[in-house]
């Protein structure tokens, strides 16, 4: 795959109902929190000027990481709650 291109991931996840789809959602909410805060907790640290360059740069790679999986997680759970309400419909 050459940078840029995009994809699609089709998962087929086997759920005993609503409650199980539920608890799927909310640990992927959760995930997403805690990516949330170690994405705020980087930034913070970079703006108070911590550490040295080396550290700064090490805090910036993990900080865009941490975005990353923020952002994969969120289009998951978007994906998740489409599914869900296209079967409710």
């Amino acid at each position: 795959m050459t940078a840029g291109e995009r994809r699609t991931i089709e998962l087929s996840i086997p759920m005993d109902g609503d409650r199980e789809r539920e608890a799927l959602e909310q640990a992927l909410l959760r995930a997403r929190a805690s990516e949330l805060a170690e994405v705020r907790r980087n930034q913070v640290r970079l703006d108070a000027g911590y550490g040295d360059a080396t550290t700064r740069d090490s805090m910036t790679g993990e900080a865009s990481r941490a975005q990353l999986r923020w952002t994969m997680l969120d289009r998951l759970l978007t994906a998740i709650r489409a599914e869900s309400n296209a079967r409710e419909v």
